[in-house]
C-alpha cells in the first residue's frame, strides 16, 4: 500500500486523476449505501457504517482484489484530502457564542474532560507497548472527536495509514457500543435529561454518535448533548497545533528524510476560518446547513478509505493490548465527564 502511494505521489498530474477514479468511485457508492443504511435505520450514524462498509469491503474476497489493488490510490486520497476538507468544513458547526454560551464551570469542565483522557489514554497506550502513533492517535480519537480528530492528528504527525486504520476502528467500535449502554444508565445513575446530554456530550466521540445517544432522553438531553460536543471540537486546532509542535520538535536535529511538519497544519487554520465565519453571523441558515450536508459525505468518503486500510489479520497480533486500552479509555472518559457534570450541575 505504501508503495503504491509513493507510485501515486511520483505520478504526473495527467496521470494521478484517472490512477484516483476508481477508488474515489468506489468510496462514493459505500457513501450512498452508508446514507441509505442510516435512512433505513436512524440510530445507526452515517459515518460509522462507512467504516464498518470500509472494514467489510478490505476482506470480502470479491471486493479485496480492488480495494487493495486498482482502488487503493483513490481510496487513500479520500483518506487524506477529503478527510482535510471534512475536517475545515466541521468548524462550521461551531460558533464562539454557543461556547460562551455554556458558561465558563462548563468550559472549564470539558477542558479537564479533554485533558484527563488525552495525557491518561496515551500513557496508558505507551505503557502497553502499542507500536507506531496508535497510543497518540486513539488518545486524540477519545479525548476530541473520535474519527475526525484521528484523521487530524495523524495528517499533522504523518502518521502510517495502518495505525489511524486501526485507531478509527478502535474508537468507532468503542462510539457504537456507546449508544446502546449510556442510555441504560442514565436512570441508575441518577441523571436528569439535562445532565445526562452533558454527560453525553462530553464522554462520547463523534458527534453523530453523541446525537444518537442523546436524543433517547428528548430534546433537552440532545441539545445539551450537542453544545458540549461542539466544546469539545472546539479543542480540535490547539491539540493538533500542540502535537504538531512536539513531533516537530523531537525530529528537531535527527537525521531524518522526512518532510517538515508545520506548526498548524493547513487543515486546521481552515477549521478556525471557519469558525470565525459562523461567528460573524453573516451566513444564512440554508448554507450551514448545505455546508453541514457535504461535511458528513466528506467524512464518511474518509471514513470508508480509512476503513479499507484495516487489515484484520495483522490486527490481531496486537488486538487483546488495542481492546484494554479502548476499554481503560472507555472508562476513564465516561468516569471523568460523570464527575464533572455532577461538580457543576449537581
Amino acid at each position: 500500500m505504501a508503495m503504491l502511494r509513493e507510485r501515486a505521489a511520483k505520478a504526473p498530474p495527467s496521470a494521478a486523476a484517472p490512477r484516483t477514479l476508481p477508488g474515489l468511485a468506489l468510496a462514493a457508492s459505500a457513501v450512498a449505501v452508508a446514507w441509505s443504511a442510516h435512512q433505513l435505520l436512524p440510530d445507526i450514524p452515517m459515518l460509522t457504517a462507512a467504516v464498518v462498509l470500509g472494514i467489510v469491503a478490505a476482506h470480502l474476497p470479491g471486493a479485496r482484489a480492488l480495494v487493495r489493488g486498482a482502488a487503493s490510490p483513490g481510496l487513500s486520497c479520500a483518506a487524506k484530502r477529503l478527510m482535510r476538507v471534512g475536517i475545515v468544513l466541521l468548524g462550521l458547526k461551531l460558533s464562539l457564542d454557543d461556547v460562551l454560551g455554556l458558561g465558563w464551570a462548563t468550559v472549564t469542565m470539558v477542558l479537564g474532560v479533554v485533558a484527563a483522557t488525552f495525557l491518561g489514554t496515551w500513557w496508558l497506550g505507551r505503557r502497553m507497548g502499542l507500536p507506531g502513533d496508535q497510543p497518540l492517535l486513539i488518545a486524540a480519537g477519545y479525548s476530541i472527536c473520535g474519527a475526525s480528530a484521528i484523521g487530524a492528528v495523524s495528517e499533522a504527525t504523518d502518521s502510517d495509514e495502518r495505525d489511524a486504520a486501526t485507531s478509527v476502528a478502535l474508537v468507532t467500535l468503542c462510539g457504537t457500543l456507546a449508544i446502546a449502554v449510556l442510555p441504560l444508565l442514565q436512570q441508575p445513575l441518577g441523571l436528569s435529561d439535562a445532565e445526562f446530554g452533558r454527560w453525553v456530550g462530553a464522554s462520547v466521540h463523534d458527534v453523530g454518535q453523541v446525537v444518537a445517544t442523546a436524543q433517547t432522553a428528548g430534546p433537552d438531553a440532545l441539545a445539551e448533548a450537542v453544545l458540549v460536543k461542539l466544546m469539545r471540537v472546539a479543542l480540535l486546532a490547539p491539540l493538533v497545533a500542540a502535537v504538531a509542535l512536539s513531533v516537530r520538535h523531537r525530529r528537531r536535529g535527527a537525521a531524518t528524510a522526512r518532510k517538515r511538519l508545520p506548526l498548524v497544519p493547513l487543515f486546521v487554520v481552515g477549521f478556525l476560518a471557519m469558525v470565525a465565519l459562523r461567528s460573524t453571523g453573516l451566513l444564512p441558515t440554508s448554507a450551514i446547513d448545505v455546508a453541514q450536508h457535504a461535511q458528513e459525505l466528506l467524512l464518511a468518503a474518509a471514513l470508508f478509505g480509512l476503513g479499507s486500510a484495516v487489515d484484520l489479520p495483522s490486527l490481531t497480533r496486537t488486538g487483546a493490548r488495542v481492546a484494554a486500552l479502548g476499554l481503560s479509555a472507555w472508562v476513564v472518559v465516561a468516569g471523568v465527564s460523570y464527575a464533572g457534570v455532577l461538580l457543576v450541575m449537581g
